[in-house]
């Protein structure tokens, strides 16, 4: 009686494996499948996107240091006058 129970538990472990295995070939033939439908970037465009990523921090960076020192000048401006007015 136990071998008959633990021989329908052995194929009934086989089959849950194999469903396992089934599924994990399923998604990766989906992943394989989902990754050919994607456009992928030439060098040249990706070179000259990164060009621009690059001015364009380069450009925004200066804009910035250059509202700094404006802030930074009005606030030493009103120091000064502060300074003078209340001595």
């Amino acid at each position: 009686m136990l071998d008959v129970v633990d021989a329908k538990a052995k194929r009934l472990t086989k089959k849950v494996e194999k469903k396992k295995q089934q599924k994990r070939v399923g998604f990766l033939q989906q992943v394989k499948d989902e990754l050919k439908k994607v456009t992928w970037t030439s060098k040249k465009e990706l070179f000259l996107c990164t060009k621009i990523v690059v001015g364009v921090t380069v450009v925004f960076g200066m804009g910035i240091y250059v509202a700094d020192l404006g802030i930074k000048g009005a606030l030493g401006l009103i120091g000064s006058f502060v300074r003078l007015i209340l001595g």
